[in-house]
């Protein structure tokens, strides 16, 4: 092996050979004990080392870091290369420092005194180096304390262009871990004019700090505006050229106008005209230059010239105003849709979503329809599909409605499982909101259940119901509709429940037809009724008593289904109770009472639509189920159908209810009455937004008059502890819940992969403004857990709920929560470090195996670090059917009648990660006497069995 070169350090050198020559771990190991005693010893013993020797030792301990080995000495000799006037030892230094120390070591004083000598230099090297140390620890205590002094550096007409670009970039970096230190007055317009700086290095850094700046207090950088277009036009209008330091791959500073017009958007356009127009310039540059013939052939040219362009397009939306730079933008878009490269076509259709938007570019979109349509019938990769859809919603209005709706209903079919939720509400709100015929708009609902009834959101379904009840023309269609429904062989539960309430609200508009009789639609729905969960089975008792008004010659039938042993004495108490009261009411009251108590439903108060209504509040900026601008359409509209404020119960409610309650059937109490105070309105809208109607009681305090929302006190209702310890055995629920911000969960996992929905939701009457939740990872847990996070809006209006998700994978086992950081302003800074509710089991896949087998994998897994066990007390009841549902709800498959013992509960699954895969085995033994568990886990993982056992102590 040939001698490796220290930058002249021969014993580094030698000692790296060494260890690369080792031909084991063991004997890797013992050349690093020994070394480290050699250097110990020389760090203790010898008070005549020199610079260079030190300097030689400390990059020896650094890099028997690097290998992973841990190093508990020669900090202080680290420290004392910093006063060194030599480059390379002070190098050597900060390093050591950089890699090894964290904030809040002891020698961090002494550290900020050497910077401070370093920083004060005149030496720029030296300058160069205290700053790459200070952005590289980051600490709160670095930002407090230099935090003045950088923008002095910065702004100084001494500091020369190299400093300058690295004060910018520490700037930053001390930014963002103490947001509070933003610069202000004197040092506004000075940071603003460094865009005008000659070194190309010093604007590009510039431009990074000043981006993060505004989004903080934009209105005092507002001055920036008219300098970034100078220089973007300056830019934009060189030949490759004049910018050659700066020119990648003929692309003149791309990176720089990408910058620049990410930095404009936080604007609106220019009132100036003379810079309005400058900057239009550019645009039309921009898109003049996308037509050309490329300069090269190699990917990185094209890649160049297309941030760009796509940049361009998005600040041209963003400004909506210039109908000839929309038109173009959308042309130009159009000839990516049938490009090779899958990310073009992905980002062709993302943007012209937000094209179809505008006033001025819709018509321009709706041109590409067909190569759209296509799109989603040809195209292989999902994520392309979904955005074709997107586009399909978004250039939809009443001329293409139909064909719009029929290609996605067409398509529903085939469509990837992934998508197909977010393509029902589509498809419900365009068939809403532009249906000329309502028939139509029956015929598409009933399809969208007949085709996809498992991803149809109760709300669809009321929706339809409410309509239908609502108008005359249409209720004899749909009633024959739903009867020629229900007679499919196979039809869904929810087919059931749409048929059951029109036929008995209207079954008797097709009553005459003999194929359609009373005793036919009776035994048509009586057919499903075992098929049917027990809130259907309720719904349909009261469709069978309501035919006892309707049509009194199949009374009898009625109460012979109504004695039947399996209502009456039904488990279910709901049901028993609705079978005797119903029994009772046809046997007792008259035909005058029954036809009062059984009358058809009057008509429901005109109103907005439900589901557009819940799509607005969960996605501020969302206007019929359009977006208005291109900032706010950033996010898909993924899972919004089981989001929905709807009161679920009364579809169960007794009958001796009163007439208020069984007119809300359809859950149409989500919009306030008119008499309800504002702040009762803001919060009942956050009410229950995440589907766990059974973990939120019906005097949660979110619906609590909140008035006195605003002040400081932000009493917590569900605390983050609190939050997790549920959500550890439910994929849905709330994390976190105060007198002001309410944050649900919504998330789903295949093999080790997750999507996670973050809702956060303001409860107060006013906006959350700088809204920026963050998520971060340990060092050990970035390496077992990859987190993809899409942001989300800066504010949040009174009232209104935005959705952030999270895509999650799991590389390898871990045992510790990454941090949620949700930081805004509202009646001054708030700031929320909460834990993110993901755990190893939410990757745990369920496994069937049998008895034997069970048994036989129980003894292979043996080893005792393989198994964890607990003894401990209950701490919440000892039901049988409540630890089933948590031990389902962990994600382990229940295993019947393979314990000997009937009350032990054993469970199978697979953790699935990346790297492997962990087979874990679980037996809960009750012991009803002594009111205790016994949880025993094994795996073919320690690590694995430890956590898992952790998490599940808490559950019971």
């Amino acid at each position: 092996m040939p001698a490796v070169r220290g930058d002249g350090m021969r014993g580094l050198a030698v000692f790296i050979s060494d260890i690369r020559n080792c031909k084991s771990k063991e004997a890797e190991i013992k050349r690093i004990n020994k070394e480290l005693a050699n250097i110990r010893n020389k760090f203790k013993g010898d008070k005549t080392l020199d610079g260079y020797q030190k300097k030689k030792y400390v990059c020896k301990l650094l890099f028997i870091f690097l290998l992973g080995h841990d190093i508990d000495f020669g900090h202080m000799e680290a420290v004392n290369l910093l006063s060194s006037n030599k480059y390379s030892e002070k190098q050597i230094g900060y390093l050591f420092i950089s890699v090894l120390m964290n904030a809040n070591n002891d020698l961090m004083k002494l550290i900020i005194q050497s910077i401070k000598n370093d920083l004060s230099s005149r030496n720029p090297i030296h300058v160069n180096l205290a700053l790459q140390c200070i952005a590289n620890i980051g600490s709160r205590e670095m930002a407090e304390t230099f935090g003045n002094e950088i923008p002095k550096l910065l702004v100084s007409g001494e500091t020369i262009d190299v400093v300058k670009q690295s004060a910018a970039l520490c700037l930053l970096r001390l930014y963002r871990a103490l947001p509070d230190l933003t610069p202000s007055g004197e040092w506004t317009s000075r940071i603003i004019h460094l865009l005008n700086d000659q070194h190309m290095g010093v604007v590009t850094a510039a431009v990074s700090v000043i981006n993060s700046l505004v989004n903080r207090s934009p209105d005092e950088y507002k001055g920036c505006v008219s300098l970034a277009v100078s220089r973007l036009s300056r830019i934009v209008t060189a030949s490759y050229t004049d910018l050659q330091d700066y020119t990648y791959y003929f692309v003149p500073a791309p990176w720089l106008s990408v910058k620049l017009l990410r930095l404009l958007q936080n604007y609106p356009p220019p009132d100036d005209p003379g810079v309005r127009g400058r900057l239009n310039e550019c645009l039309e540059t921009i898109l003049n230059k996308a037509q050309e013939p490329p300069k090269s052939k190699k990917v990185q040219h094209s890649n160049a010239k297309n941030a760009i362009l796509f940049e361009a397009i998005s600040l041209i939306i963003h400004m909506d105003s210039e109908p000839n730079l929309l038109v173009r933008a959308c042309n130009q878009l159009g000839q990516f849709l049938q490009h090779r490269e899958t990310n073009l076509r992905y980002l062709a259709l993302e943007s012209m979503c937000l094209l179809a938007t505008s006033e001025f570019s819709h018509d321009a979109v709706k041109k590409h329809q067909d190569t759209v349509i296509n799109a989603l019938k040809t195209e292989r990769d999902v994520s392309v599909r979904q955005r074709a859809v997107d586009l399909l919603y978004a250039m939809c209005d009443k001329s293409n409605s139909e064909e719009i709706v029929s290609e996605m209903l067409a398509y529903l079919e085939t469509a990837d499982y992934s998508i197909r939720e977010e393509m029902v509400l589509k498809v419900a709100i365009l068939a809403e909101k532009y249906a000329s015929d309502y028939t139509w708009y029956v015929d598409v609902i009933l399809n969208l259940i007949r085709i996809a009834g498992d991803y149809v959101s109760e709300e669809v379904w009321y929706r339809v119901i409410q309509i239908v009840i609502n108008r005359e023309d249409v209720q004899g269609y749909a009633a024959k509709t739903v009867f020629e429904a229900l007679q499919a062989p196979a039809c869904h539960e929810n087919m059931v429940k749409v048929s059951g309430y029109i036929l008995g609200e209207f079954g008797n508009l097709i009553a005459g037809d003999s194929r359609s009789s009373p005793l036919i639609q009776f035994q048509l729905l009586h057919s499903k009724y075992h098929l049917c969960s027990a809130m259907t089975r309720a719904l349909l008792l009261t469709t069978y008593v309501k035919f006892i008004n309707l049509f009194p010659e199949i009374k009898g039938d009625i109460q012979t289904v109504l004695k039947n042993d399996s209502n009456i004495r039904s488990a279910d108490a709901e049901l028993q109770q609705r079978t005797v009261e119903y029994l009772q009411l046809s046997q007792i009251a008259t035909t005058d009472v029954l036809a009062t108590v059984l009358e058809e439903m009057p008509p429901f108060p005109e109103r907005e639509s439900s589901i557009l209504a819940s799509l607005k509040k969960k996605k501020p900026g969302m206007t019929s189920g359009v977006a208005t601008t291109g900032k706010e359409y950033k996010g898909t509209m993924n899972n919004n159908t089981n989001n929905n404020n709807i009161a679920l119960n009364d579809l169960t409610a007794p009958l001796n209810n009163n007439s208020n309650a069984s007119a809300d059937l359809l859950g149409l109490n989500s919009s306030p009455p008119v008499t309800a105070t504002s702040n009762q309105s803001n919060a009942s809208l956050l009410a229950d937004v995440f589907g766990d109607v059974s973990g939120i009681s019906s005097n949660s305090p979110s619906t609590i008059n909140n008035n006195n929302i605003g002040g400081t006190s932000n009493a917590v209702v569900v605390s983050n502890d609190e939050g997790i310890k549920k959500l550890v055995s439910k994929h849905n629920g709330i994390l976190f819940e105060n007198d002001i911000l309410q944050i649900g969960v919504k998330s789903e996992f295949r093999q080790n992969l997750g999507r996670i929905s973050l809702f956060y939701g303001n409860k107060t009457n006013s906006q959350f403004q700088l809204f920026l939740p963050s998520i971060s990872c340990s060092e050990q847990l970035s390496k077992s857990l990859g987190l993809q996070v899409k942001p989300v809006e800066p504010v949040i209006d009174a009232g209104a709920q935005v959705q952030q998700q999270i895509n999650v994978e799991c590389i390898s086992d871990f045992d510790d929560f990454p941090t949620l950081l949700v930081q805004f302003n509202h009646n001054g800074p708030q700031r929320f470090p909460l834990k993110f509710p993901i755990t190893i089991n939410k990757f745990l896949e369920q496994t069937q195996m049998d008895s034997e087998t069970f048994f036989s994998r129980w003894k292979n897994l043996n080893n005792p670090s393989q198994e964890a066990q607990k003894i401990f007390k209950n701490k919440f009841g000892m039901d049988s059917e409540v630890n089933k549902t948590k031990l389902l709800g962990f994600g382990f498959q229940l295993l019947e009648n393979v314990d000997p013992n009937p009350e032990n509960f054993v469970c199978s699954g697979i953790v699935h990660s990346k790297a492997v895969q962990v087979g874990v085995l679980l037996r809960l033994e009750p012991n009803m006497q002594a009111l205790m568990y016994r949880l025993t886990i094994r795996s073919s993982k320690d690590t694995v069995s430890q956590r898992m056992c952790e998490l599940l102590f808490d559950q019971f």
